[in-house]
Parts: C-alpha cells; sequence; structure tokens
C-alpha cells in the first residue's frame, strides 16, 4: 500500500487539476440532475447531490477493475509495455491539454460515444429522483459519459497491471474531480476561478506531462526512481 500511495496521490491531483474540464463537460449535466429533484425533496439537496457522486465515482472504479483485469492478464507480455506506452501518450496528451497547449484529447471522447448511446435512455427511468438509491444509480450511469480526461486516467490506472489497484486509483480520481462538482455558490466559484488561472494549469499540466514521461517504459525510469 505504501507502494501505490504516490500513485494515488498522483490520480487525486489529476482529479483536481481536471476539475476545470469536468466542470465543462458534467456542470450542465448536474444541473440537469439537480432540477430532476423533486420540490418536496429538496431538502435532501445535498444529500441527493452526494449520491449522483458516490455512484459516478464508484462507476469509474468498475471500470477501472474491469479494465485493471485486462492489464493484468497481459501482465509480463509485450502487450503490457504497448499499454503503458499508449498510457504515458495519453498522459502527456492529457498535460498538454490541462496546460491549455493541445486539446485533442477531447477527440478521444468520440470512441465512448456509442456505448453512450445505449446507456442514456435508461437515465429516464429513474427520473424524477425520488430516492438516495435511484440517485446512486442515475448517478453510476453518468459516470460512463464519453470523457477523455477519464479514458486516459483509466488506461493509466488499468497498465498498473493489477486490477484492485487499478479500481483505487479511479476511486481516487473520482474524489479529486468532487470539489469542482459539489462545491456551491461562492466557494465554487472561487475553486473554478483558482483551478482555470494560467499558472495553475500550465503547472498542473507540466507535472502530469511529467508524470507521463516517467511512465513511458524505458531505462530513464531507473534513473528517475535512483533521484
Amino acid at each position: 500500500m505504501l507502494e501505490l500511495a504516490p500513485l494515488l496521490v498522483s490520480a487525486l491531483i489529476l482529479g483536481l487539476l481536471g476539475g476545470g474540464h469536468c466542470l465543462g463537460m458534467c456542470g450542465g449535466l448536474m444541473g440537469a440532475l439537480t432540477l430532476a429533484i423533486p420540490p418536496e425533496q429538496r431538502g435532501r439537496r445535498l444529500q441527493l447531490l452526494l449520491a449522483y457522486n458516490l455512484g459516478r465515482i464508484l462507476s469509474y472504479s468498475l471500470a477501472g477493475l474491469l479494465l485493471g483485469l485486462a492489464g493484468w492478464a497481459i501482465a509480463g507480455s509485450k502487450a503490457e509495455v504497448a499499454m503503458r506506452t499508449m498510457a504515458a501518450l495519453l498522459l502527456i496528451a492529457m498535460g498538454l491539454y490541462l496546460a491549455g497547449w493541445w486539446s485533442g484529447l477531447t477527440r478521444i471522447e468520440a470512441l465512448g460515444r456509442g456505448l453512450w448511446r445505449h446507456i442514456q435512455p435508461l437515465t429516464r427511468r429513474f427520473m424524477p429522483v425520488t430516492s438516495v438509491p435511484k440517485a446512486v444509480v442515475l448517478g453510476g450511469l453518468w459516470g460512463w459519459l464519453p470523457c477523455g480526461l477519464v479514458y486516459s486516467t483509466l488506461l493509466w490506472a488499468s497498465s498498473q497491471g493489477n486490477a484492485v489497484n487499478s479500481a483505487l486509483l479511479m476511486l481516487a480520481f473520482g474524489l479529486g474531480t468532487w470539489p469542482v462538482l459539489l462545491a456551491t455558490g461562492l466557494a465554487a466559484e472561487r475553486i473554478t476561478t483558482q483551478l482555470r488561472k494560467r499558472g495553475v494549469r500550465m503547472a498542473g499540466g507540466l507535472l502530469v506531462i511529467l508524470f507521463g514521461i516517467w511512465t513511458l517504459p524505458g531505462p530513464h525510469q531507473h534513473w528517475l526512481m535512483g533521484h
């Protein structure tokens, strides 16, 4: 677990730094889910919003577990090297996106639109939201919304070669996305403003790019670990 701790922190930071992207992708959906709460349930709004996000994060963890099984199955093979290389390149692309230097990462989202077309109609069955279980299930469905940031992190997590670790990394990533999507009022404005500052985005992007370079298979990893 101690060896996993730096990776968990990295996943948490990826989620936090990607908060601006989450706000753009999910902000409107979050508003729609809030409106789906009947007037008589408005007193439980915070509870239901927490339930939405719990379901979303659980779906990230489930995806991490499933794809992590694939990573575990190919551990030690040439396919593992290919997966780690692809994960590293996607991390670098994510860093470029977070820094505002290249937005090609968003094109990856097209890969999940076919699956989302089948999942989206299911969401109507759980509206209006009248209970916490309904909110959790609806949030779980929301977690499959096409997102290049999630896909990149998912592939990186699955390249660890351990399904449980992959699920834990996606759980940490999901927790990192909570502040922007849960905060309300002035606090939300402050968080969003800080995350959108060019200096913060560039610094975060550079950190993710360096992490991507470290993830690339090669002799440089041993040198970096030694320092």
